[in-house]
Protein backbone atom coordinates (compact mmCIF):
# COMPACT_ATOMS: atom_id res chain seq x y z
CA UNK A 1 0.00 0.00 0.00
CA UNK A 2 1.51 3.28 -1.05
CA UNK A 3 -0.73 6.63 0.65
CA UNK A 4 -0.55 9.33 -1.82
CA UNK A 5 -2.44 12.17 0.89
CA UNK A 6 -4.67 12.89 3.49
CA UNK A 7 -8.07 14.49 3.25
CA UNK A 8 -7.08 17.15 5.67
CA UNK A 9 -6.37 20.30 4.57
CA UNK A 10 -3.54 22.15 6.69
CA UNK A 11 -4.68 26.21 6.73
CA UNK A 12 -0.91 27.32 7.33
CA UNK A 13 1.78 26.26 4.86
CA UNK A 14 3.66 24.18 6.94
CA UNK A 15 7.20 25.51 6.92
CA UNK A 16 9.13 24.01 9.72
CA UNK A 17 8.01 20.13 8.03
CA UNK A 18 9.29 21.02 4.62
CA UNK A 19 12.30 22.74 6.57
CA UNK A 20 12.92 19.41 7.92
CA UNK A 21 12.16 17.87 4.73
CA UNK A 22 15.06 19.80 2.69
CA UNK A 23 17.52 19.45 5.45
CA UNK A 24 17.49 15.81 5.25
CA UNK A 25 17.70 16.33 1.40
CA UNK A 26 20.70 18.11 1.80
CA UNK A 27 22.70 16.04 4.42
CA UNK A 28 21.81 13.16 1.81
CA UNK A 29 23.12 15.28 -1.06
CA UNK A 30 26.50 15.31 1.51
CA UNK A 31 26.64 11.60 1.96
CA UNK A 32 26.03 11.33 -1.59
CA UNK A 33 29.68 13.33 -2.13
CA UNK A 34 31.50 12.23 0.76
CA UNK A 35 32.85 9.33 -1.29
CA UNK A 36 35.31 6.81 1.15
CA UNK A 37 34.41 9.16 4.32
CA UNK A 38 30.98 8.01 4.02
CA UNK A 39 31.12 4.87 6.54
CA UNK A 40 33.26 7.27 9.06
CA UNK A 41 30.48 9.79 8.85
CA UNK A 42 27.82 6.99 9.69
CA UNK A 43 29.50 5.72 11.98
CA UNK A 44 30.31 9.44 13.66
CA UNK A 45 27.03 10.98 13.34
CA UNK A 46 24.52 7.82 13.63
CA UNK A 47 23.52 6.32 16.45
CA UNK A 48 25.92 2.88 17.79
CA UNK A 49 23.82 1.46 21.04
CA UNK A 50 27.77 0.06 21.70
CA UNK A 51 29.24 3.54 21.73
CA UNK A 52 27.22 4.35 25.08
CA UNK A 53 27.25 0.42 26.57
CA UNK A 54 31.26 0.09 25.58
CA UNK A 55 33.76 2.02 27.59
CA UNK A 56 36.59 0.57 25.42
CA UNK A 57 34.25 2.54 22.33
CA UNK A 58 33.67 5.27 24.12
CA UNK A 59 36.43 6.66 24.88
CA UNK A 60 36.95 7.18 20.75
CA UNK A 61 33.97 10.35 21.36
CA UNK A 62 33.41 13.13 23.62
CA UNK A 63 30.55 13.92 25.62
CA UNK A 64 28.91 16.39 22.92
CA UNK A 65 29.90 13.89 20.10
CA UNK A 66 27.68 11.15 22.52
CA UNK A 67 24.81 13.89 22.64
CA UNK A 68 24.61 14.74 19.10
CA UNK A 69 24.18 11.75 17.54
CA UNK A 70 20.88 11.38 19.00
CA UNK A 71 19.76 14.33 16.77
CA UNK A 72 22.11 13.90 13.37
CA UNK A 73 21.30 10.37 12.88
CA UNK A 74 17.52 10.82 12.24
CA UNK A 75 19.07 13.22 9.32
CA UNK A 76 20.99 10.34 7.88
CA UNK A 77 19.88 8.14 5.27
CA UNK A 78 21.13 4.83 3.58
CA UNK A 79 20.17 5.10 0.45
CA UNK A 80 17.63 7.18 -2.20
CA UNK A 81 14.64 4.80 -1.88
CA UNK A 82 15.29 4.73 1.97
CA UNK A 83 15.24 8.91 1.47
CA UNK A 84 12.14 8.97 -0.14
CA UNK A 85 10.04 6.95 1.70
CA UNK A 86 10.72 8.79 5.37
CA UNK A 87 10.12 12.36 3.57
CA UNK A 88 6.79 11.34 1.34
CA UNK A 89 5.18 10.04 4.98
CA UNK A 90 6.51 12.90 6.84
CA UNK A 91 5.07 15.02 3.92
CA UNK A 92 1.70 13.38 3.99
CA UNK A 93 1.15 13.51 8.11
CA UNK A 94 3.76 16.39 9.05
CA UNK A 95 1.77 19.52 7.60
CA UNK A 96 -1.10 18.58 9.67
CA UNK A 97 0.54 17.51 13.14
CA UNK A 98 2.80 21.48 12.72
CA UNK A 99 -0.58 23.01 11.61
CA UNK A 100 -2.18 21.59 15.30
CA UNK A 101 0.47 22.41 17.75
CA UNK A 102 2.09 25.49 15.71
CA UNK A 103 5.64 25.80 14.07
CA UNK A 104 7.85 26.09 17.11
CA UNK A 105 6.01 23.47 19.25
CA UNK A 106 5.98 20.86 15.88
CA UNK A 107 9.87 21.93 15.33
CA UNK A 108 10.19 20.84 19.31
CA UNK A 109 8.07 17.74 19.01
CA UNK A 110 9.60 16.49 16.09
CA UNK A 111 13.19 16.27 17.78
CA UNK A 112 11.50 15.01 20.70
CA UNK A 113 10.39 12.20 18.94
CA UNK A 114 13.54 11.18 17.12
CA UNK A 115 15.61 11.70 19.97
CA UNK A 116 13.51 9.19 22.52
CA UNK A 117 12.96 7.01 19.53
CA UNK A 118 16.84 6.94 19.68
CA UNK A 119 16.92 6.32 23.07
CA UNK A 120 14.16 3.06 23.04
CA UNK A 121 16.43 2.00 20.35
CA UNK A 122 19.66 1.89 22.28
CA UNK A 123 17.88 0.68 25.49
CA UNK A 124 16.53 -2.65 23.28
CA UNK A 125 19.92 -3.06 21.42
CA UNK A 126 22.14 -1.73 24.23
CA UNK A 127 25.54 -3.37 22.66
CA UNK A 128 24.99 -3.40 19.03
CA UNK A 129 27.72 -1.91 17.17
CA UNK A 130 25.37 -1.68 14.26
CA UNK A 131 24.90 2.09 13.25
CA UNK A 132 21.28 3.36 12.92
CA UNK A 133 20.47 6.28 10.98
CA UNK A 134 17.22 7.43 9.29
CA UNK A 135 14.52 9.64 10.70
CA UNK A 136 12.06 6.51 10.45
CA UNK A 137 11.52 7.01 14.51
CA UNK A 138 10.70 10.84 14.71
CA UNK A 139 7.79 10.05 11.33
CA UNK A 140 6.41 7.34 13.32
CA UNK A 141 5.77 10.26 16.11
CA UNK A 142 4.59 12.11 13.70
CA UNK A 143 2.35 9.46 12.86
CA UNK A 144 1.20 8.59 16.37
CA UNK A 145 0.04 12.23 16.80
CA UNK A 146 -1.40 11.90 13.72
CA UNK A 147 -3.39 9.04 14.81
CA UNK A 148 -4.33 10.69 17.90
CA UNK A 149 -5.85 14.25 16.27
CA UNK A 150 -7.19 12.96 13.03
CA UNK A 151 -8.76 9.06 13.24
CA UNK A 152 -11.34 9.70 11.38
CA UNK A 153 -9.15 11.43 8.41
CA UNK A 154 -9.48 9.33 5.20
CA UNK A 155 -5.75 8.04 3.61
CA UNK A 156 -5.78 8.45 -0.44
CA UNK A 157 -3.89 4.73 -0.85
CA UNK A 158 -3.04 3.42 -4.33
CA UNK A 159 -2.61 -0.22 -4.27
CA UNK A 160 -1.21 -2.33 -7.68
CA UNK A 161 -2.88 -5.45 -8.68
CA UNK A 162 -0.82 -6.71 -11.44
CA UNK A 163 0.14 -3.30 -12.57
CA UNK A 164 -3.37 -2.15 -12.63
CA UNK A 165 -3.36 0.89 -10.42
CA UNK A 166 -6.10 0.93 -7.64
CA UNK A 167 -7.07 3.93 -5.34
CA UNK A 168 -9.01 3.28 -2.46
CA UNK A 169 -9.66 5.51 1.07
CA UNK A 170 -8.39 3.73 3.93
CA UNK A 171 -9.22 5.79 7.50
CA UNK A 172 -6.48 6.96 9.25
CA UNK A 173 -6.98 4.71 12.09
CA UNK A 174 -7.14 1.99 10.10
CA UNK A 175 -4.22 2.58 8.03
CA UNK A 176 -1.74 4.05 10.77
CA UNK A 177 -3.02 1.01 13.25
CA UNK A 178 -2.34 -1.66 10.82
CA UNK A 179 1.15 0.09 9.84
CA UNK A 180 1.88 -0.32 13.73
CA UNK A 181 1.08 -3.37 13.56
CA UNK A 182 3.27 -4.75 11.19
CA UNK A 183 6.08 -2.80 13.01
CA UNK A 184 5.10 -4.09 16.22
CA UNK A 185 4.96 -7.92 14.84
CA UNK A 186 8.54 -7.27 12.86
CA UNK A 187 10.48 -6.42 16.03
CA UNK A 188 8.90 -9.10 17.88
CA UNK A 189 10.41 -11.35 15.06
CA UNK A 190 13.90 -10.04 15.13
CA UNK A 191 16.97 -10.78 17.19
CA UNK A 192 17.89 -7.84 18.88
CA UNK A 193 20.91 -6.12 17.92
CA UNK A 194 21.13 -7.63 14.47
CA UNK A 195 21.22 -5.61 11.46
CA UNK A 196 18.61 -4.27 9.19
CA UNK A 197 15.51 -2.49 9.56
CA UNK A 198 15.58 -0.28 13.21
CA UNK A 199 11.77 -1.73 14.31
CA UNK A 200 11.94 -0.83 17.84
CA UNK A 201 12.77 2.59 17.01
CA UNK A 202 9.27 2.84 14.88
CA UNK A 203 7.62 1.48 17.76
CA UNK A 204 9.16 3.67 20.08
CA UNK A 205 8.75 6.64 18.11
CA UNK A 206 4.96 6.25 17.08
CA UNK A 207 4.32 5.52 21.25
CA UNK A 208 6.20 8.61 22.43
CA UNK A 209 4.23 10.63 19.53
CA UNK A 210 1.13 10.26 21.11
CA UNK A 211 2.93 10.76 24.67
CA UNK A 212 4.60 13.93 23.24
CA UNK A 213 1.42 14.94 21.73
CA UNK A 214 -0.60 15.04 24.98
CA UNK A 215 2.53 16.89 26.55
CA UNK A 216 2.62 19.64 23.87
CA UNK A 217 -0.94 20.28 23.76
CA UNK A 218 -1.51 20.86 27.78
CA UNK A 219 1.64 23.35 27.52
CA UNK A 220 -0.26 26.70 27.31
CA UNK A 221 -0.21 28.87 24.00
CA UNK A 222 1.89 31.98 24.35
CA UNK A 223 4.12 33.97 22.10
CA UNK A 224 6.38 31.82 20.16
CA UNK A 225 5.00 28.78 21.13
CA UNK A 226 2.16 28.45 18.83
CA UNK A 227 3.56 30.77 16.21
CA UNK A 228 2.64 30.01 12.48
CA UNK A 229 4.20 33.66 11.02
CA UNK A 230 2.74 36.04 8.62
CA UNK A 231 1.83 35.49 5.07
CA UNK A 232 1.94 31.54 5.69
CA UNK A 233 -1.26 30.90 4.68
CA UNK A 234 -1.85 28.32 1.87
CA UNK A 235 -2.28 30.00 -1.86
CA UNK A 236 -3.05 26.82 -3.22
CA UNK A 237 -5.26 23.78 -2.35
CA UNK A 238 -3.61 20.76 -2.48
CA UNK A 239 -3.24 19.60 -6.30
CA UNK A 240 -4.93 16.17 -5.34
CA UNK A 241 -8.32 16.20 -3.92
CA UNK A 242 -10.56 13.41 -2.98
CA UNK A 243 -13.98 13.91 -4.29
CA UNK A 244 -17.03 12.60 -2.58
CA UNK A 245 -20.02 12.12 -4.69
CA UNK A 246 -23.79 11.51 -4.37
CA UNK A 247 -27.13 10.87 -7.29
CA UNK A 248 -30.00 9.76 -7.59
CA UNK A 249 -31.02 6.27 -7.75
CA UNK A 250 -32.77 6.63 -11.02
CA UNK A 251 -30.18 8.78 -12.60
CA UNK A 252 -26.63 8.06 -13.89
CA UNK A 253 -25.58 11.90 -13.13
CA UNK A 254 -23.55 11.92 -10.56
CA UNK A 255 -22.40 15.50 -7.78
CA UNK A 256 -19.59 16.62 -5.92
CA UNK A 257 -17.54 19.52 -5.13
CA UNK A 258 -14.32 20.51 -5.40
CA UNK A 259 -12.21 23.04 -3.15
CA UNK A 260 -9.48 26.03 -3.98
CA UNK A 261 -8.65 29.24 -2.80
CA UNK A 262 -9.66 32.40 -3.60
CA UNK A 263 -6.24 32.63 -5.14
CA UNK A 264 -6.98 30.01 -7.92
CA UNK A 265 -11.07 31.40 -8.04
CA UNK A 266 -9.09 34.69 -9.50
CA UNK A 267 -6.41 33.05 -11.64
CA UNK A 268 -7.59 29.86 -12.08
CA UNK A 269 -6.00 26.58 -12.04
CA UNK A 270 -6.10 22.29 -12.67
CA UNK A 271 -6.72 19.76 -9.82
CA UNK A 272 -6.32 15.96 -10.33
CA UNK A 273 -9.57 14.42 -8.22
CA UNK A 274 -9.74 11.11 -7.36
CA UNK A 275 -13.67 9.64 -7.97
CA UNK A 276 -14.93 6.53 -6.70
CA UNK A 277 -15.39 3.96 -9.70
CA UNK A 278 -16.98 1.27 -7.36
CA UNK A 279 -14.11 0.25 -4.78
CA UNK A 280 -11.45 1.78 -7.03
CA UNK A 281 -11.03 5.38 -7.33
CA UNK A 282 -9.80 6.93 -10.98
CA UNK A 283 -7.71 10.22 -11.58
CA UNK A 284 -9.61 13.08 -13.42
CA UNK A 285 -7.91 16.48 -14.21
CA UNK A 286 -10.02 19.53 -13.91
CA UNK A 287 -9.20 22.63 -14.95
CA UNK A 288 -10.93 25.67 -13.04
CA UNK A 289 -10.88 28.64 -15.46
CA UNK A 290 -9.76 32.33 -14.31
CA UNK A 291 -12.54 33.69 -12.46
CA UNK A 292 -14.62 31.39 -10.94
CA UNK A 293 -16.90 31.96 -8.45
CA UNK A 294 -18.44 30.03 -5.22
CA UNK A 295 -21.11 27.83 -6.27
CA UNK A 296 -19.92 27.52 -9.96
CA UNK A 297 -20.91 24.49 -11.64
CA UNK A 298 -18.49 22.25 -13.60
CA UNK A 299 -19.52 19.27 -15.86
CA UNK A 300 -17.59 16.47 -16.47
CA UNK A 301 -19.34 14.83 -19.32
CA UNK A 302 -19.13 11.08 -19.67
CA UNK A 303 -17.80 10.97 -15.91
CA UNK A 304 -21.07 10.04 -14.12
CA UNK A 305 -22.32 6.09 -13.93
CA UNK A 306 -22.80 4.05 -16.19
CA UNK A 307 -25.60 2.50 -17.16
CA UNK A 308 -26.80 -1.30 -18.01
CA UNK A 309 -26.82 0.37 -22.02
CA UNK A 310 -22.75 0.99 -21.57
CA UNK A 311 -24.24 5.34 -21.20
CA UNK A 312 -23.00 6.98 -18.72
CA UNK A 313 -24.09 10.19 -16.91
CA UNK A 314 -21.84 13.32 -16.16
CA UNK A 315 -20.13 14.57 -13.06
CA UNK A 316 -21.19 18.21 -11.71
CA UNK A 317 -18.56 19.41 -9.69
CA UNK A 318 -19.34 22.69 -7.30
CA UNK A 319 -16.61 25.04 -6.67
CA UNK A 320 -16.12 25.67 -3.43
CA UNK A 321 -13.56 28.47 -1.90
CA UNK A 322 -11.63 28.33 0.65
CA UNK A 323 -12.48 30.56 3.71
CA UNK A 324 -9.27 31.23 4.61
CA UNK A 325 -7.51 34.87 3.76
CA UNK A 326 -5.54 34.91 0.46
CA UNK A 327 -2.08 35.71 1.53
CA UNK A 328 -1.62 38.02 -1.41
Amino acid sequence: MIPLHDTIESRNYPVVNVSIIAANVLVYWWQVGSGSELAQIIYTYGLVPARYSMPAIASYFSLPEQVFSFFSYMFLHGGFWHLLGNMWSLYIFGDNVEDRLGSVKYLVFYLLCGVASGLFHVAINYHSQVPTIGASGAIAGVMGAYFLLYPHSRILTLIPIFFLPYFIEIPAFVFLGFWFLFQFFSAAGTVAGGGGIAWWAHVGGFLFGILFLKIMEAIPVAGMASWQGPGLARKRSRRLQVVSTTGQPDSLDVYGRITITPREARFGTRKLISVPRGLQKSLLRVTVPPGSRGGTILRLAGMGKEGADGSRGDLYLKIVISEQEDAG
